[in-house]
């Protein structure tokens, strides 16, 4: 990130210039939240309903905020510009603040806000969504709190780690049999032309791409039923797709692991793609006129 900016707090300064402290307790224990926004043509997307998803994580991890949403949303539109940003992504970072170390935590400390912009090619994900991706299904080992997006992400990377060990681009985790995500995506069965998504309840992040594609959906009269599916029914599945920021709406070609299906990319998960960039390019007109 030479010669790029980065936001501290509620600054925008060159990379590298950044203190980092110690006994910074997003470093400690993991005591924090954050955000990825994507960019597509120099406009932020789904920009709202991200933030609204960081306030509500700040609020159920009794995170005080430094400042009100209007202020992380102009700094994040001053990264984008001082990065020079077309297509890519804003990552914006905050942690409870620093204090000794020590398990418990005191009430209203001083957040400390961090974030950085960086570029990135859509043709990787263009491939992904015309070819398709290998996932490996694998145990869901993280804490009972998926709804945070807290930076407790230990247990996501370890089955990201052993999905690309076998070769495949994501995880689909599951809790005794009952499929929950992918490890840094939802997941979606169609099965007689009717969408299954786990809810949003506990075990899972509610993605904003998640909610823009069952909205999308129930916009084509698409049957969506927002209820739990178990490894049977994904295997059993016409058409398995993910859904996140940065992979929008992918399909799922195969499954491996001790389960193992292939799977066609199926006309419900073409057509969500396609309302999706289109979706894209509505916000991106609407956020220049």
């Amino acid at each position: 990130m030479e010669n790029s900016y980065v936001l501290y707090h509620d600054q925008i300064i060159k990379s590298g210039s950044i203190p980092v402290d110690p006994e910074d307790r997003g470093y400690l224990f993991g005591d924090g939240i954050y955000e990825v926004v994507f960019v597509y043509d120099r406009k932020p997307f789904a920009f709202n309903e991200h933030f609204d998803r960081f306030e509500q994580s700040a609020k159920k991890l009794e995170l005080a905020m430094p400042y009100d949403i209007a202020t992380f949303k102009h700094l994040t539109e001053e990264l984008i510009t001082k990065n020079n940003i077309v297509n890519g992504m804003v990552y914006i970072q905050m942690t409870r603040g620093v204090a000794p170390r020590n398990h418990l935590y005191e009430r209203n400390m001083q957040s400390v806000v961090t974030g950085f912009a960086k570029s990135v090619s859509l043709d990787s994900i263009e491939k992904s969504q015309s070819n398709g991706i290998q996932t490996y299904l694998t145990e869901d080992i993280r804490w009972l709190r998926c709804d945070i997006k807290s930076l407790n992400l230990l247990g996501n990377v370890m089955a990201k780690r052993k999905a690309a060990d076998f070769d495949c681009q994501e995880a689909i985790q599951h809790r005794d049999g009952t499929v929950t995500e992918g490890s840094s995506s939802n997941v979606f069965i169609v099965k007689n032309g009717t969408l299954k998504t786990h809810p949003a309840t506990n075990l899972i992040l509610n993605g904003i791409t998640r909610q823009i594609v069952i909205n999308l959906a129930e916009k084509l009269q698409i049957p969506v039923l927002e209820e739990s599916f178990t490894v049977d029914e994904l295997t059993g599945a016409d058409e398995v797709f993910i859904t996140s920021t940065t992979m929008e709406v992918t399909p799922v070609v195969q499954l491996r692991g001790n389960k193992e299906q292939a799977y066609k990319i199926g006309p419900v998960t073409a057509e969500l793609q396609k309302q999706f960039k289109t979706q894209i390019q509505q916000n991106t007109s609407a956020m220049k006129s």
